[in-house]
């Protein structure tokens, strides 16, 4: 871990720098600056470390001149002898203000506290490229635009945004446009991966429908959904209370 020291007296720098490396051999000091124009230069010509410990007052002015003119991604520990100034350091980078004299068991809450700050913006970020991955994929995947039917003799396309809902029974399945009722050659799991499932969601092994075909959503017994569409249908659409929940966050989406 990169760790960079703002800090105008020489001696206190040092026992900071020394006190930090006591704590933690896996932090590595990689700078010691003194003054606000030697931070602005650093902060042009290197990469952000991963915490900054940084004093308030310096020779040149106050610290917080360094974060108004160069923009600093890492967080800050605010090491000063006055206590007037927490208010501005929380709107700087800051996760921690400590007052001077430091010791040991200070330093040592400071970066448990900047671990977990980073342990959950860690998890966060998982979980936000997770999200960003399974939606590239989505858009990348080409669903059908239309799906072939039996009519009599014949195989006719049917345009996928014509399809209210999709319904199984007895080993058929049934694709339902409004008036006209199809009989398909695919199975219930072929027709869902084959449909968008921004505009489609698989209620129950019976039924795949169309969310602009929504109507309404009534609680059902033992925590389930019964969904009304605008249609009529064979059955009473019913999702179980295992998909109620990804079933309303679809509906919101």
């Amino acid at each position: 871990m990169n760790v960079l020291i703002i800090e105008d007296e020489i001696k206190t720098a040092k026992e900071l720098k020394s006190l930090i490396e006591a704590i933690d051999s896996d932090i590595r000091v990689i700078a010691i600056l003194h003054s606000v124009s030697s931070a602005v230069q650093w902060f042009k010509e290197n990469p952000s470390p991963d915490l900054i410990f940084s004093d308030i007052q310096l020779g040149d002015g106050l610290s917080f001149d360094i974060y108004r003119d160069v923009k600093v991604n890492a967080p800050v520990i605010f090491c000063t002898a006055f206590d007037e100034y927490a208010i501005r350091a929380f709107e700087a980078n800051s996760i921690d203000y400590l007052l001077k004299p430091i010791d040991e068991t200070m330093l040592e809450q400071s970066l448990g506290k900047y671990h977990r700050f980073k342990e959950l913006f860690e998890n966060q970020q998982a979980q936000y490229q997770e999200k960003l991955v399974k939606l590239l994929r989505q858009m990348d995947t080409k669903y059908k635009q239309s799906i072939l039917v039996y009519f009599k003799d014949k195989m006719i396309p049917v345009k996928t945004g014509e399809i209210r809902f999709i319904y199984a029974e007895n080993g058929l399945v049934y694709i339902h446009t409004g008036p006209d009722q199809f009989t398909s050659q695919h199975t219930m799991d072929q027709l869902e991966a084959m449909l968008n499932p921004q505009q489609f969601f698989k209620a129950n092994r019976q039924f795949i429908i169309n969310r602009d075909t929504i109507q309404n959503v009534e609680h059902y017994f033992n925590r389930r959904l019964f969904v009304k569409l605008n249609c009529d249908t064979p059955d009473k659409i019913i999702v179980s209370k295992i998909k109620a929940n990804d079933f309303l966050q679809w509906i919101e989406a």
